[in-house]
C-alpha cells in the first residue's frame, strides 16, 4: 500500500461534501470536503505502487483546471488515470449540484 499526498493553492470553494465511487477491482473512491484555507490537500492510498508521477500528472491537471479548495481523500484499487479523472469530476459535480451517494 502506497500513500501519496499533494497540495495546491486554490481560490474557489465547494458548497458541500461529496462521496463517489467504491474501492473495488479497477475502481476508486473519492471524498471531497469543503475547506476555507485556500488549499486543495489530497491524500491518495493506492495498492498500485510506483505510479507517483502518473498520479501527480493527473492531480496537477485536475486542480489547475478546477482550482478548488478542498480536503480530498482517494482510496484506489488499481484505477486507470482516465477513471481517476472521471471520478474527480464526478465528485466535484456532486459537490456543486447534489445527488450524493
Amino acid at each position: 500500500m502506497e500513500k501519496l499526498t499533494f497540495e495546491y493553492k486554490a481560490t474557489k470553494t465547494i458548497p458541500q461534501r461529496s462521496h463517489v465511487g467504491v474501492v473495488g477491482s479497477g475502481d476508486l473512491e473519492v471524498l471531497l470536503e469543503p475547506t476555507s484555507d485556500n488549499l486543495a490537500s489530497i491524500s491518495v492510498r493506492t495498492g498500485s505502487e510506483g505510479f507517483g508521477e502518473v498520479w501527480k500528472a493527473v492531480m496537477d491537471h485536475f486542480f489547475t483546471v478546477n482550482n478548488i479548495s478542498a480536503k480530498v481523500t482517494i482510496n484506489d484499487f488499481g484505477a486507470t488515470p482516465g477513471v481517476v479523472s472521471l471520478r474527480l469530476a464526478q465528485a466535484l459535480e456532486v459537490s456543486l449540484h447534489g445527488e450524493n451517494n
